[in-house]
């Protein structure tokens, strides 16, 4: 829904600047029947006005019209060190359509832009539009990717790229960090306003509850503590978990240096400029943790209004401890059915750590590891199984294929229908680097078929496509990791 607070100090009226000679480079059909935009038989707007408004070079089209756009005011941590403020440098709001917030990433600068130029590069935009909707497909929260619109207009970076603009949409892009803002001003009347207009429109459960704001808290907390489970449980890593990044609604939101697992590396840094690696894989769940607990400072005048300072900082703080809690369940559950396990017992936390210990040591690819656990079967001879070449220690893996054979044996599902369980858990198709980048490289030629490919396969990643299997192979073991910078 709309963000509906106005006023000079939460945001601006921010008028897209043009991009010249704007061409399609990706569209999501799926994205766009999302928000009841019409197709051609080309699978593109039939109204060919879309082109320009999302591109910044228009407002209208023949049944919408984006007459408010603006950027908004937030502040944040980065690496752990309170930033300031911040707000949307690159990202104008264009307004709602449907019940979602249609959003334009690099579309010109906004008084949010600080040192930058407010553009988004072609190479940054193709990337965010196939995960946006590879995570989609994956049944993960995230904020939607409608298109990217492309232009020969020169934009530097580390060298001299070209520009685009990639339109996204969610229910709302409120983040920790609008909540940070308000709070670091002292300014509760914007906080109460804030977490008002949250509650009327996307957690409406705690308009019944005697402690609304605290409901709201533990809401946001809980959603972000799944959402950081399912992020493990398919081997994602965000790269830049500031509490600026960070969705109040639970969403994977600004995609920049991400990557999903490749050689599973448990300490995977996908940031190049993470140098201590804060946000390495192994450590999203407790960045997530003290993220929220960022947002329990922010949240703290707002108990206030119903209880002492004791009883506030009481209140929040046993809600915080949650998290763990919250996020050890949720990252059971999927690990445990990543496995094929309907049935919860004590040994399978040890079950499951063993083999991610042994996947370490051994590099395994994460997602062809699990996707291969389906072929094994309850009377299956470990000699006989292909996956354990994969591993370097050949004893300590077939020690672990002997536990898990004994343990599927105590499951009553049969083989077949485990199977079809696991192979709708496990995805075939993720967003692997190197795809992307010769996705990209293709792009940089004016040759998109190559994200249209990706794109397919992204949007049906649990389905075989027998034709398409080099797209779901690591790289080559030569291939060095990919750490991403966060200007990508």
């Amino acid at each position: 829904m709309a963000f509906t607070l106005r006023g000079d100090d939460v945001c601006q009226k921010t008028l897209p600047t043009p991009l010249p000679d704007p061409y399609w480079v990706a569209f999501s059909p799926s994205a766009a029947q999302c928000i009841g935009i019409p197709l051609s038989k080309n699978a593109l707007p039939s109204d060919p006005k879309w082109l320009d408004v999302l591109a910044g070079n228009a407002l209208e089209t023949e049944k919408n019209q984006f007459l408010d756009p603006l950027s908004t005011v937030y502040s944040g941590h980065q690496f752990g060190v309170w930033a300031g403020q911040l707000g949307d440098g690159r990202a104008i709001l264009l307004g709602d359509i449907g019940d979602q917030e249609l959003q334009l990433k690099g579309a010109g600068m906004t008084r949010y832009s600080r040192m930058g130029d407010g553009r988004a590069v072609l190479r940054s935009s193709i990337r965010e539009f196939l995960c946006s909707e590879a995570m989609h497909a994956l049944g993960i929260p995230t904020s939607r990717a409608l298109a990217v619109v492309g232009s020969k207009l020169p934009v530097r970076r580390e060298t001299i790229e070209t520009a685009a603009v990639c339109s996204r949409f969610a229910p709302s892009f409120i983040r920790i960090g609008h909540f940070e803002h308000f709070a670091s001003l002292q300014n509760l009347v914007r906080l109460k306003e804030l977490a008002d207009l949250l509650i009327a429109d996307h957690f409406t459960e705690c308009l019944q509850s005697k402690a609304p704001y605290l409901e709201l808290f533990k809401g946001i907390l809980g959603r972000n503590a799944k959402l950081l489970a399912q992020w493990q449980a398919v081997g994602f890593c965000h790269g830049v978990l500031n509490s600026d990044n960070i969705s109040v609604l639970g969403l994977t939101i600004d995609y920049g240096p991400f990557g999903f697992l490749d050689q599973f590396q448990v300490d995977h840094i996908c940031n190049h400029s993470d140098h201590s690696g804060r946000y390495a894989y192994h450590r999203q769940p407790q960045i997530m943790h003290w993220n929220m607990a960022c947002l329990a400072s922010a949240f703290l005048p707002l108990l206030e209004l119903d209880h002492s300072d004791k009883e506030s900082q009481d209140l929040l703080h046993a809600e915080i401890d949650t998290f763990p809690v919250i996020y050890a369940q949720e990252w059971q559950r999927l690990f445990r059915a990543k496995l094929g396990l309907q049935q919860a017992e004590e040994s399978d936390i040890a079950l499951i750590e063993n083999l991610m210990q042994m996947m370490h040591a051994s590099r395994v690819d994460f997602t062809g590891l699990f996707r291969g656990l389906s072929d094994i079967k309850k009377d299956s001879e470990i000699t006989s199984i292909r996956l354990r070449d994969e591993f370097v220690d050949r004893e300590q893996i077939d020690q672990w294929l002997g536990q898990y054979i004994h343990r599927l044996q105590s499951e009553s599902l049969s083989d077949h229908a485990r199977a079809l369980l696991m192979n709708q858990t496990n995805p075939k198709f993720i967003l692997r680097n190197h795809l992307a980048q010769v996705a990209i490289e293709k792009a940089q030629q004016d040759d998109f078929t190559e994200i249209a490919t990706l794109l397919s396969l992204l949007n049906t990643p649990y389905d075989e496509h027998p034709d398409f299997e080099s797209y779901a192979l690591p790289p080559p073991i030569d291939m060095p990791l990919t750490a991403v910078s966060c200007s990508s």
